[in-house]
């Protein structure tokens, strides 16, 4: 059974829905993104992720099992708003941090205008080659889940590719039974998706299954959070 987090986030995400299902019919399953942080900087939508302020699974993590950082390099991947990269920062990483998302790279620049974080725009499914096996910790959180499940095996191997021997991974994502319908965006993954890590040569270090309260009109969400070490 999922143990249980509580959360006071407050979402929309009727917008980005609408996006996301436009631009798959488009043939442009990603190119959403950016449409939406746009409209957010404009006022006119709701980037439903955006709670501005470091994930509470991650700090929840970090408090039970704080890690040592210094001369670490860390990667947060779809950074989104800043907040998960500059907690990184805060405890000591020299931190990487990406979104496909150009407008939302310029908000976190203009948020935290003495960041010591390297913001850069990138393609999680096309990513630089120098951050290949470049990183001592990488966390993932809510991004697989925006992506369609035929994009993910490639996204997972990018992920994976990411961490040197001896690296970790923390993956935060919604989480569902093979049984259990897809729903709308985000799409909660399974475990057997998810094991595509452990074939990319990660080796799972612990697998959590949370039911986090997050909205009192709304049943409890579900998610997986999986921490994995790189070891070959």
């Amino acid at each position: 059974m999922p143990s249980t987090l509580k959360s006071s986030e407050m979402k929309d995400r009727t917008r980005a829905r609408e996006l996301a299902a436009e631009f798959h019919r488009r043939g442009d399953p990603t190119g959403w993104f950016e449409a939406l942080y746009q409209e957010g900087e404009a006022g006119k939508s709701v980037v439903p992720w955006a709670n501005l302020c470091p994930n509470p699974r991650l700090l929840d993590l970090w408090n039970a099992h704080p890690l040592p950082t210094a001369g670490k390099m860390a990667l947060t991947i779809g950074c989104g708003l800043g907040d998960d990269a500059e907690q990184l920062a805060a405890w000591g990483f020299q931190t990487t941090a990406f979104d496909i998302s150009e407008t939302a790279i310029r908000a976190c620049r203009k948020r935290f205008p003495t960041t010591k974080v390297e913001y850069l725009a990138a393609n999680l499914l096309d990513p630089p080659l120098t951050w290949r096996r470049a990183f001592h910790f990488v966390f993932e959180a809510n991004t697989l889940q925006a992506l369609p499940a035929a994009l993910r095996p490639r996204a997972i191997k990018n992920i994976a590719d990411f961490l040197c021997p001896g690296g970790l991974l923390l993956v935060i994502d919604r989480g569902r039974e093979p049984s259990d319908p897809e729903g709308q965006m985000p799409w909660p993954l399974t475990r057997t998706e998810l094991s595509a890590f452990n074939a990319a040569g990660l080796e799972e270090l612990s697998f959590e299954d949370l039911l986090a309260l997050e909205e009192p009109a709304e049943p409890g969400v579900r998610r997986f959070r999986v921490l994995y070490r790189f070891t070959t």
